[in-house]
């Protein structure tokens, strides 16, 4: 299996409508996008989480869904339409293991 985990740093004059959408577009990938195990998101309460504000752990059977999910276009849409606009240049933090 495999662990994917995504740590952003939203920008400080996002609206909260903004960050609510894109966790909405990211918790709905669930259901839309074929290969995905178990998906949660939610915002960061942690002193300790360097600037980071919203984390993303998706688990997927195998490497094949993992690349699946990153090229699937409602990802893809998901990204553009929804996190890019909130997020700021340079705070996305990416990390993919096996279990």
């Amino acid at each position: 299996m495999i662990e994917h985990i995504v740590l952003f740093k939203v920008r400080s004059d996002a609206t909260s409508e903004a960050v609510k959408e894109m966790l909405r577009r990211l918790r709905a990938l669930k259901e839309e996008v074929p290969g995905i195990l178990y998906l949660s998101c939610g915002t960061n309460f942690s002193e300790r989480a360097q600037g980071y504000t919203h984390g993303l752990v998706v688990r997927f059977p195998d490497r094949d869904a993992l690349q699946a999910y990153q090229v699937h276009p409602l990802h893809q849409a998901a990204v553009t339409e929804a996190v890019r606009p909130v997020v700021e240049e340079g705070g996305i933090l990416a990390l993919d293991y096996e279990i």
